[in-house]
């Protein structure tokens, strides 16, 4: 029997979950406001900065700076491209894992993830040195390699979870048909796993557009994202927060709006085999 769930309990819930989406919310909030203020407010009192006067002046001195969308189409390609080459690896991978289980999936799995728990810095020298070497510095197909092999864990394991949730009788009756192992992945197991699919490649398009480490150290201007967009109004010479803010406005304001369209999707994917 459900456990009555009394109003109080429900009133404290709500002010709890409003006051964490306050929390998080909140510094994107400040980051937009401050994109609209002078250099001079922007370093005014929190009071003073929302009363003081707005303007377009960052965003046109950010405009005619930098090339805005020379590095949103670079953000663009090297997410979205990632991504799909990590799922075209991934799917088979996962199903594997998934159907086809071994004494050492667990370990395989494992060892997956524990590459996650490598720092970056770790092994930069050498990447660095091979792109080098191989004139993939600064170029867009490099860039793609690397946000796939440090997301495809998170992909596999990801679809993975997804994948055992589907009754493995469903892929047995596909193959007493004559279904053939590309048929069987393509044509049953895929449609099937859609909503974790879907949430996958969200997740991990959100993850290859906030990446900032290789971005930084394997670009320098032909392949540079948003990542180096925003980075570029870092300043040694003083803290310019206006024109920082406008271009970290306008650099997250895409994944933002991709976000809140498809936030019942990857919910929906997130949750995907959560009720039976």
């Amino acid at each position: 029997m459900a456990r009555a769930v009394t109003n109080r309990r429900k009133a404290i819930v709500t002010v709890a979950a409003w006051l964490i989406a306050i929390a998080i919310f909140f510094p994107i909030f400040w980051i937009v406001v401050l994109s609209f203020k002078t250099e001079g407010n922007a370093i005014k009192d929190p009071l003073e900065v929302l009363t003081s006067a707005w303007t377009f002046d960052s965003y046109a001195t950010v405009q005619e700076r930098s090339n805005y969308f020379r590095h949103f189409w670079n953000s663009v390609i090297l997410s979205v491209g990632s991504t799909v080459l990590g799922l075209i690896i991934a799917v088979p991978a996962a199903w594997a894992m998934a159907f086809v289980p071994g004494k050492r999936t667990k370990d395989v799995l494992m060892w997956m993830l524990s590459t996650k728990m490598l720092p970056p810095v770790g092994v930069l020298v050498p990447i660095y040195l091979i792109f080098r070497d191989l004139g993939l510095l600064d170029s867009r197909i490099g860039l793609v390699i690397v946000l796939t092999l440090i997301n495809l864990p998170i992909i596999v394991w990801m679809l993975y979870t997804y994948f055992r949730e589907i009754p493995g009788e469903i892929l047995e009756a596909a193959r007493m048909d004559g279904a053939t192992l590309r048929d069987e992945i393509i044509h049953v197991l895929t449609p099937m796993a859609v909503p974790g699919i879907a949430s996958t490649l969200l997740l991990n398009i959100i993850l290859a557009w906030n990446e900032a480490f290789w971005t930084l150290n394997l670009t320098a201007a032909k392949a540079a994202p948003l990542t180096a967009f925003i980075a570029s109004y870092s300043s040694p010479e003083g803290l310019f927060y206006a024109k920082l803010s406008a271009a970290s406005t306008m650099a997250i304001a895409p994944i933002l709006i991709m976000g809140w369209f498809s936030q019942k999707q990857l919910v929906r994917g997130l949750t995907f085999g959560a009720v039976k």
